[in-house]
């Protein structure tokens, strides 16, 4: 039997040509460098420490198949899907599996310079900007960056201020070839590159949803840079379903005084591992990230963090919770690093968990690497069940012990919610993170992929 990387090893060799044709010349640049990192180092086991508690093997082991002739998606996302957050004005791009979607853009207007489009046609802009965050020593790096044909370019010049936040539908779909019921599954790699000037600021919300009852793997390579003074906004939201792998690795430069609010939400998936790479090499650069989890039946969820604290006079802050209910399974290793010199450092770390059943596993790591002594830095974490007295205090005064139970949950994962910055989004999150306590929520509302 075959390892898991010598299928996509054999499949690279074959198909080199086909991969190229369809790309740009800046993406196929950075390819053969992939492929032979891939090739010597191959999927890591649970031995490596940032790995172990997914294992990488079994998730890219089936024969997955890949739309690498680029052959038409037939769906017309305006027309079938609907994934609006009420009062929160945006401006709607989609990603069709790892392709940007040009027969549907937004009316309204982007200030002047501003770029949302194909990575494909206008990489040549960032050609000096691409795979340069991207570490292929990571395995999953390198096969997206060997693979990905096409994806997502976000460019916000320098002193440009978007007030509209930019919302990326993130849809997986199968090509007619593969519609079949029961059909064979099918493998994207996006990309994502986002360049934010001096002084720029914008916010970004993407969203994950899958359009077929099918299995999906997705690799997704989001590179961020960040200028002096700027301002990022990025949440990440996922429903999709049991059939879907996700495997996200996000690399983050900040420069000086630029600020980033990074945040995951895990509201419906099959098996997840979001890793994040922040370096903050500016002087009184912030970052500030966070993410919240619900999971049930076998679901897996797993958050890897990694901020590198390289400057002076920089501050982070991390909260991650998780809600596990039934077998699912979670696990958060998070590093804070602080370089020599990086004085007056301010760090706090904080995961805590609630397992609603005694056959729910969470694994928690949270890590602290410091080579200053000017420095407040702190983490934490806990993991536990619900409390007794609280349920039992609830059922005293009339609250059935099913809603109770409910009540606890919900409270405890608002804490994330409620940081964050965007009030629609956050009434919104209210809502379906109440829904998918109750059962209720297995898509997107107005979703009419699913139907």
């Amino acid at each position: 039997m075959m390892n898991s990387e010598q299928q996509y090893i054999d499949l690279y060799g074959q198909c080199r040509e086909m991969i190229c044709q369809h790309s740009s010349e800046v993406m196929n640049a950075r390819r053969d460098e992939a492929f032979e990192r891939f090739k010597a180092n191959g999927f890591p086991t649970r031995k490596v420490e940032r790995y172990k508690y997914t294992d990488m093997q079994q998730l890219f082991a089936p024969d997955y198949g890949l739309n690498l002739n680029r052959l038409e998606i037939p769906v017309n996302p305006y027309d079938a899907f609907r994934c609006d957050v009420p009062n929160l004005s945006t401006s709607l791009y989609f990603v069709v599996n790892d392709a940007f979607y040009s027969k549907a853009l937004p009316k309204s207007q982007l200030p002047e310079g501003v770029i949302v489009g194909s990575l494909r046609e206008h990489a040549d802009r960032v050609a000096h900007l691409y795979g340069r965050l991207a570490d292929t020593a990571d395995a999953v790096t390198a096969l997206n960056t060997m693979l990905a044909q096409d994806g997502l370019l976000v460019y916000v010049p320098d002193n440009t201020v978007i007030d509209r936040t930019i919302q990326i539908i993130n849809i997986l779909k199968a090509p007619s070839l593969l519609g079949r019921a029961g059909g064979e599954a099918l493998m994207v790699n996006r990309r994502v590159l986002i360049v934010m000037g001096r002084h720029a600021e914008a916010k970004f919300l993407f969203c994950d949803h899958a359009a077929d009852d099918r299995r999906f793997l997705a690799t997704q390579v989001i590179e961020a840079f960040v200028g002096d003074e700027a301002s990022l906004d990025l949440y990440c939201l996922e429903e999709t379903h049991a059939k879907n792998t996700r495997v996200s690795n996000v690399y983050i430069d900040q420069q000086r005084g630029s600020r980033v609010n990074h945040n995951v939400i895990t509201l419906h998936n099959g098996t997840t591992r979001n890793m994040l790479n922040l370096n903050l090499n500016g002087e009184g650069a912030e970052c500030y990230c966070s993410g919240c989890v619900i999971a049930d039946k076998q679901q897996h969820v797993d958050n890897n963090t990694l901020i590198n604290h390289r400057a002076a006079h920089c501050q982070s802050e991390e909260l991650y919770k998780y809600v596990l209910d039934e077998q699912a399974v979670g696990a958060f290793a998070g590093k804070v690093y602080v370089a020599p010199g990086a004085q007056k450092t301010v760090s706090q770390m904080t995961n805590q968990n609630l397992c609603a059943t005694r056959d729910a596993r969470m694994f928690t790591q949270p890590m602290l690497e410091i080579y200053a002594d000017d420095v407040k830095c702190a983490h934490g974490s806990t993991v536990g069940q619900l409390n007794d007295a609280a349920m039992f205090y609830m059922q005293q005064r009339g609250i059935p012990q099913h809603e109770a139970r409910l009540l606890l949950q919900f409270a405890f994962i608002n804490e994330v919610v409620d940081k964050m910055k965007l009030q629609p989004l956050r009434d919104r999150l209210h809502y379906l993170v109440e829904k998918r306590f109750r059962g209720e929520l297995n898509k997107c509302e107005g979703c009419q992929l699913c139907r």
